[in-house]
C-alpha cells in the first residue's frame, strides 16, 4: 500500500533555527517522499499541494523544532482532556494555551504519566486546510523524533550551512536540538549515555559527526529516516484536529485502517473464513448434485425396468406417466382425461339445489358446462367440492370448465 510522507515547512518565526533540508524551499509547497512498500523510497521531490502524487495513505511530518514535549500526569478528564491539559500546563507555556495544539502519547489515559506533544495549532490547521482543498487528505500527523527509552542521536546540518552541525537528541528525558560547537553538549551527555545510544547522521555531516563522537555512525538520508514514521504509533491529529469524515471519505478511511499492518491477522482470518465458506458451499453443491443424479438414475432404472421397450430416457416421470396412460387406455379403463371421470367428478360435486345440466361440451381432459343461472355462492361451493377431490374449476364467459390441475414435470437428461 503506497504511502505519501509530506514535510511541513517550519514556522516562519523559527526559520533561523534548525530545520530539515527537505522542508527548506522558499518557493513554497511541500517536500515529499513516496513509498510503495514502506521500506524503500519510490519517489521524492518538492511540489505544490495540487500536484502531489496520489497515495493510499498520507502522513504529514511537522518540523522537529516546531514541537515541544512535556511529561505530565494526565488528569482524569475524559472528553475534557484538552481543556484539562491547557489548565495543567498553562504556567509552563510561553504562548497562550488556546493558540496551541496538544497531543497525548499513544495508549495513555487519565491517571497515567505520559508525554504530551505541543505545537502551534493555527499553523497545522492552515496546512490541513490547504491540503484538503487540493484533495490531499492527511491521515496522520507524526513527529520524526519522540522521547524513547533507547537514546537516539541524529546529526544533521543546521539550516543551509553544512559546516554547522546539530544533534537531534531523543531519550527518556525528552527531545532537544543540541549544537556541537562548544562544550555544552559534552557536559549534558555523559560518556556512558553516549555509548548506549543509537547514532545516525545525514551523508553531508557524517564525517564531522564521527569526529565529534569518536566512533562510527550509521549514514541515513532524511528521506530514509522519514520512512520510520509509517510504523510510528504517534498521531498528532487529536482533539480539535481529529479527523471528521463523511460519506465516501468515511469508507476510504475505514478501508485504509483495515489495510494497516496491525489488521493483517484479521484480514488473514477473514480470507481463511471466506475460503472455508466457499469450499463448504462447493462441497454441499457437489453432494446435492450427486444425490440428484442418483435420484435421476433410479427413476430411469424404474422406467426401463417397468417398460423395457423404452430405450431413450428424456424425462423419466413424464415418460412413465405416458406409458401408464397408454396401458390404461389399452385395458379399456377410464382415465382422468376421459369423459367418464369428468362426469363422475361433476356429479359428486353437483349442488343439490341445481337441476340437471342443460348442456355440456367435452374436450380431452376438459368438461365445459354453461354457467347461466349459477350464483356466486353455488360456483364457490362447486369449486370447493371439486378441489377437495383433486380437480379444478375455471369460471369465465358464462361457462364452467372442469379439469385436472396441470401436473408438475421435471427435466431429465438423455442416457
Amino acid at each position: 500500500m503506497s504511502t505519501l510522507i509530506l514535510f511541513l515547512p517550519p514556522r516562519t518565526r523559527l526559520r533561523a533555527q534548525s530545520r530539515s533540508a527537505l522542508a527548506d524551499d522558499p518557493g513554497g509547497g511541500y517536500a515529499f517522499v513516496l513509498t510503495a512498500d514502506g521500506q524503500t523510497v519510490s519517489r521524492q521531490g518538492h511540489s505544490a499541494a495540487a500536484l502531489l502524487p496520489a497515495a493510499a495513505t498520507v502522513i504529514a511530518v511537522p518540523a522537529e523544532a516546531d514541537i515541544a514535549w512535556k511529561r505530565v500526569d494526565l488528569p482524569r478528564a475524559g472528553r475534557q482532556m484538552r481543556s484539562a491539559l491547557a489548565g495543567l500546563l498553562e504556567e509552563s507555556l510561553l504562548d497562550d494555551p488556546e493558540s496551541l495544539h496538544f497531543a497525548v502519547e499513544p495508549g495513555r489515559v487519565g491517571g497515567d504519566t505520559a508525554w504530551v506533544a505541543i505545537t502551534a495549532r493555527a499553523a497545522l490547521m492552515q496546512h490541513l486546510a490547504l491540503l484538503e482543498a487540493a484533495q490531499v487528505f492527511v491521515d496522520r500527523i507524526a513527529p520524526l523524533s519522540v522521547p524513547s527509552e533507547q537514546p537516539q542521536g541524529h546529526f544533521h546540518a543546521a539550516g543551509n550551512a553544512e559546516d554547522q552541525v546539530e544533534l537531534r537528541w531523543s531519550h527518556l528525558g525528552g527531545v532537544a536540538n543540541l549544537p556541537l560547537d562548544g562544550a555544552l553538549t559534552r557536559q549534558l551527555l555523559p560518556d556512558a549515555l553516549l555509548q548506549n545510544a543509537v547514532w545516525t547522521a545525514t551523508p553531508a555531516v557524517a564525517a564531522q559527526a564521527e569526529q565529534w563522537l569518536g566512533s562510527a555512525v550509521a549514514v541515513t538520508t532524511d528521506e530514509q529516516r522519514a520512512l520510520a514514521v509509517i510504523d510510528s504509533p504517534w498521531n498528532l491529529r487529536q482533539f480539535e484536529l481529529a479527523q471528521r469524515t463523511r460519506g465516501l471519505r468515511t469508507v476510504r478511511q475505514a478501508f485504509r485502517q483495515f489495510m494497516q499492518p496491525d489488521w493483517r491477522p484479521v484480514r488473514v482470518g477473514l480470507a481463511a473464513l471466506l475460503a472455508v465458506q466457499v469450499l463448504g458451499l462447493n462441497l454441499l453443491a457437489w453432494r446435492q448434485n450427486q444425490q440428484l443424479q442418483t435420484s435421476k438414475a433410479a427413476l430411469s432404472r424404474t422406467l426401463t425396468d417397468s417398460y423395457p421397450h423404452v430405450r431413450a430416457v428424456l424425462d423419466a416421470p413424464l415418460q412413465m406417466q405416458r406409458e401408464t396412460e397408454s396401458l390404461r387406455a389399452s385395458a379399456g379403463r377410464p382415465g382422468d382425461q376421459d369423459l367418464e371421470a369428468l362426469l363422475a367428478a361433476a356429479a359428486n360435486a353437483w349442488p343439490a339445489e341445481r337441476g340437471p345440466a342443460e348442456a355440456l361440451s367435452f374436450e380431452p381432459g376438459r368438461l365445459i358446462l354453461p354457467a347461466t343461472g349459477w350464483s356466486e355462492a353455488q360456483i364457490a361451493q362447486f369449486r370447493s367440492q371439486l378441489q377437495s377431490e383433486g380437480w379444478q374449476l375455471d369460471s369465465a364467459e358464462d361457462r364452467l370448465t372442469l379439469s385436472r390441475p396441470p401436473a408438475k414435470t421435471s427435466t431429465g437428461t438423455a442416457s
